[in-house]
């Protein structure tokens, strides 16, 4: 399994489309997916057809529930000619209110996603963050493998992504695994003014290490979720295939990258380094 962290502290940044956008990407390589939607505000729920869910992400969270993130999962009502159709463990209104909850627990309910994905048999999980730096975004910390943080090309966007990549290096001591790696920045919405040059290029000048493919501004990626279709859906819609190509490369570079980490621990523990 792979599980991938869509982060930023900061809300409007796209974290929704380009977890939409994977999602589309890996239906497409007939990969099955999951796609846990922790933010609140349920638009990675609604952009996979879902607007009624009968039970959500919340159940994991709010008990201790062991290997019990297919329980809470449904199938998601995207078209079946797109390729692999992925499940989501759904926000619920519930979700609102849940953090303040997690905060009561004596023993630190920080864990509890990961609980949830014990055992589980998804060979690629998604986990939608909401813009915060709370319990949500953390228990998607601790259960991810890697995180990708997601920014626009605007002001303060340095800043937010320095905060981001500090709570992710906290988290990764305090993981007997070290885990999370970082994935990478994806600027997302990346546009042809000056003012978006000038600030991609100071990320670029800050993160250089961390730099992954842009991914741009197109109409076609909103219309896509606004009608809740994946971006390979829209066919010759024009930005669509242009933006499909983005998200495909992308999720090719988290598999790899991930396919890469887990080959050097392996060798690393077989003493072949």
């Amino acid at each position: 399994m792979v599980s991938i962290a869509i982060v930023n502290q900061k809300g409007g940044v796209g974290k929704t489309s380009v977890t939409l956008g994977l999602a589309s990407s890996a239906a497409r390589k007939d990969l099955e997916t999951l796609i846990i939607d922790l933010d609140p505000q349920g638009n990675a729920t609604t952009g996979l057809g879902i607007y009624e869910p009968s039970k959500g992400v919340v159940n994991v969270l709010e008990d201790e529930f062991f290997g019990g993130i297919d329980k809470v999962s449904e199938r998601s009502n995207w078209p079946s000619d797109c390729g692999q159709i992925p499940h989501v463990a759904a926000s619920t209104p519930d979700l609102s209110v849940c953090e303040p909850r997690l905060a009561t627990d004596p023993l630190g309910a920080q864990n509890r996603l990961s609980l949830s994905l014990e055992n589980s048999n998804w060979p690629l999980v998604i986990v939608d963050c909401p813009p915060s730096l709370g319990l949500l975004t953390v228990n998607a910390l601790f259960a991810a493998d890697m995180a990708l943080v997601v920014t626009e090309p605007g002001a303060w966007s340095v800043d937010g992504v320095a905060r981001m990549i500090q709570t992710i290096e906290k988290i990764q001591m305090r993981r007997i695994d070290s885990k999370p790696s970082i994935a990478g920045i994806a600027v997302n919405r990346l546009g042809r003014t000056r003012d978006d040059s000038y600030w991609n290029a100071k990320l670029e000048e800050a993160y250089s290490e961390f730099q992954l493919p842009k991914i741009h501004l197109r109409t076609a990626v909103a219309e896509a979720s606004a009608q809740s279709l994946p971006i390979h859906g829209l066919g010759n819609r024009s930005g669509a295939l242009e933006a499909s190509a983005e998200f495909d490369y992308l999720l090719t570079l988290l598999l790899e990258d991930d396919y890469s980490e887990n080959n050097s621990d392996k060798e690393d523990s077989d003493g072949y380094l």
